[in-house]
This record gives structure tokens, C-alpha cells and sequence, in this order.
């Protein structure tokens, strides 16, 4: 019994053994230098077309940043309802007012906001110097009530 499990154990090892012998030359074994060849100078003209490219003119960073919430100052017209935290009694009744309409052109135009109560004006009149009211970005107006942040 110890004979035949020794005996399929060395068989199994024998498949999974290189075999010695000589290669024969195929057509297919005679074409791998030249796809070689071919795809090396493929990747050097890649990356020379990449090299030469004009660098693009992206607007790396929002040059208002600072308003986003990251400062006492917020821009009413991109930053987040979450911005006004910092601001006792504002959030989150006349945050999100503020942020539920405009876009705003003028900080004072705040006050016309259907549906505030007095409290709220009064709020909103004691933090109206740390209010701008700054161009809109599409890429920031989209997450003015929901940035996706849960907790």
C-alpha cells in the first residue's frame, strides 16, 4: 500500500516537472522577436506623441476655496449648508433657506428669501459681514444641500 501511494506521488511530481529536450522552431517561435520589435517601437512613439502634448489649460483649483466653509467668511452662492455650523443659530433653519434660493447677487438680496421669520433676519443680519455672494460654480451649486456627507 505504501508502494502505490509512493509510486502516484512520484508520477504527479514527474507531470509538473520541466522536461528536457530540444525546442523546434515554428513559425510562431520565429515571429516573437519581430512583435517584439514592433510593439517596443510602438510604446516609444507613444510615448513620444504623449512627451510632445500641449499641457491643458484645467482650472486646477476654485480661487474662492476659502469660502466653501474653510474660513469665517462664506460665499452664499456655492458654499454647503454644513458652512453655516459655525455660526450659532443659523443652521439649520435659515441655512438652508439661504441655501434652498439664489443664486444671490448681492448679500442684502438674503433678506427677500420667502418664508424667513424675524428671528431668522435678525440671525442673518448678525453674521451679514461674514456673508459675499460670489459667482456661482457649477461645481460646487450642485452640493449646496446635500454634499453627500453622512454620519
Amino acid at each position: 500500500m505504501k508502494l502505490a501511494i509512493l509510486a502516484v506521488l512520484a508520477s504527479t511530481a514527474a507531470a509538473f516537472a520541466p522536461q528536457a529536450g530540444t525546442t523546434t522552431s515554428t513559425a510562431l517561435n520565429a515571429e516573437t522577436s519581430g512583435r517584439r520589435e514592433f510593439f517596443n517601437k510602438a510604446a516609444v512613439a507613444a510615448a513620444a506623441i504623449a512627451g510632445a502634448a500641449p499641457a491643458a489649460n484645467a482650472v486646477v483649483d476654485y480661487e474662492n476655496i476659502a469660502y466653501l466653509g474653510g474660513s469665517n467668511i462664506v460665499d452664499l452662492n456655492n458654499a454647503n449648508v454644513r458652512a453655516y455650523l459655525k455660526m450659532p443659530g443659523m443652521y439649520p433653519g435659515a441655512a438652508g433657506k439661504i441655501v434652498s434660493h439664489g443664486p444671490y447677487t448681492t448679500v442684502s438680496d438674503i433678506y427677500a428669501i420667502p418664508g424667513l421669520t424675524s428671528g431668522e433676519k435678525e440671525m442673518m443680519k448678525k453674521y451679514e459681514s461674514r456673508f459675499v455672494a460670489k459667482t456661482p460654480s457649477p461645481d460646487y451649486v450642485i452640493d449646496r444641500i446635500n454634499n453627500g456627507l453622512y454620519r
